[in-house]
């Protein structure tokens, strides 16, 4: 295979939570009586970091880091100089520009006064707030901890600190919603003027609370009116839309998240985080995981046992892996980035081309990869006719 070596990003996860909510299939850990050693797992993530650079280094040479991600779990539980003392490890061990953007995922019911200064002072200079919803109703069903009121003082308290780039993470198809519902929440988004909004439905995702005891969900032709009528609300407001569930103001989209979907490479530290990296010398792409346990994963103390699972992907899976990323994105990707990114020749997806096309899923166009409006709403069986 003849690889390129995409962009590289740095994936940071943070296990912890106030309490986990029962949508929630992510690696999280509600809090108990004992507070996390939050400052002992800053001190393995370096270390981490420090392992992975040591396995890869060959792969990594001369390569910047264009963003990080702090995902978890709630990141805002760690102390802004908890989060600078890890920062400033990082650059002192990879190479980051001042373009280089930095997201910390924060909950409304966390949020302490003061705090935003001082992460952006230690250089995040992206939040992501974890709204879901403005209606309190909504918000207890969710499980959530924070009311609607405390949503809005929590992104106008970051406004204030200096932030000047803010996601707001919006949940549509809630239980026993209507449109009007949906609509409304994406109102009291938009009048708060953040830079991004990721506007995605509810799912019941297997071994969380609401699949083993799921709530009364609106059915896929009203979900489906939700979806269009926000989407249209959204474009009239100037958020446009880039990817499925993803929408921006000009020239902000998400960094770290196109490179994910743009089948770019990714380091993951901390418990249960996923990474991807090319090698183009040796023409692989090689994905890691770490053990996802927190209580597992500090006591590894950053040896072999916190690795969770290690592999090279297959040749016959990347066709599948780069489309469940890249025919995400609503303007579709160069023709070429497939042979780039996974570097098989383009004929080795022909015939799923070929398919898709003459099921109107995606356009007609020799040099793009792009679904069209029916093609993003069956993106799923789009996706699965690049299985092998």
């Amino acid at each position: 295979m003849n690889l390129l070596a995409p962009p590289l990003s740095l994936y940071v996860h943070m296990p912890w939570c106030v309490k986990k909510c029962p949508y929630c299939d992510f690696n999280s850990h509600g809090l108990r009586s004992e507070p996390p050693p939050y400052a002992a797992y800053i001190d393995h993530l370096l270390a981490d970091l420090d392992a992975d650079l040591a396995d890869f280094g060959a792969a990594l040479t001369g390569r910047p880091v264009l963003s990080i991600f702090f995902g978890g779990g709630t990141p805002s539980l760690f102390a802004p100089e908890l989060i600078d003392r890890f920062l400033d490890g990082v650059r002192a061990r990879v190479s980051l520009a001042d373009t280089t953007e930095i997201t910390l995922e924060t909950n409304p019911g966390t949020v302490e006064h003061g705090r935003f200064d001082g992460y952006l002072a230690a250089g995040v200079n992206r939040l992501s707030f974890g709204i879901q919803s403005f209606d309190d109703d909504k918000l207890k069903r969710l499980g959530r901890i924070h009311s609607a009121a405390e949503a809005e003082a929590a992104v106008k308290s970051a406004q204030d600190a200096g932030y000047a780039n803010i996601n707001l993470d919006l949940m549509y198809a809630l239980p026993q919603q209507q449109l009007d519902g949906a609509l409304h929440d994406v109102e009291r988004a938009v009048a708060l003027r953040p830079t991004h909004i990721s506007h995605y439905q509810l799912t019941l995702e297997p071994n969380t609370a609401f699949a083993a005891n799921p709530p009364p969900l609106p059915d896929d032709d009203h979900a489906w009116a939700m979806q269009e009528g926000c989407e249209q609300r959204l474009a009239a407001a100037g958020y446009g839309q880039y990817e499925i569930s993803a929408y921006a103001q000009p020239d902000r989209r998400c960094v770290h998240n196109l490179n994910y979907w743009r089948f770019g490479d990714y380091l993951g530290i901390g418990a249960g985080a996923h990474g991807k990296l090319t090698d183009a010398t040796n023409g692989t792409v090689h994905r890691r995981w770490k053990t996802r346990h927190p209580r597992a994963y500090l006591d590894a103390a950053n040896g072999p046992g916190r690795i969770g699972g290690d592999n090279v992907v297959p040749a016959d899976e990347l066709p599948f892996e780069y489309m469940l990323n890249a025919l995400r994105l609503i303007d579709g990707v160069p023709m070429n980035d497939f042979a780039e990114r996974t570097g098989l020749p383009i004929e080795r997806i022909a015939a799923g081309l070929a398919s898709a096309r003459q099921r109107g899923w995606l356009t007609d166009d020799a040099q793009q990869m792009r679904t069209t409006a029916l093609g993003q709403r069956f993106l799923n069986d789009v996706i699965s006719s690049f299985l092998d």
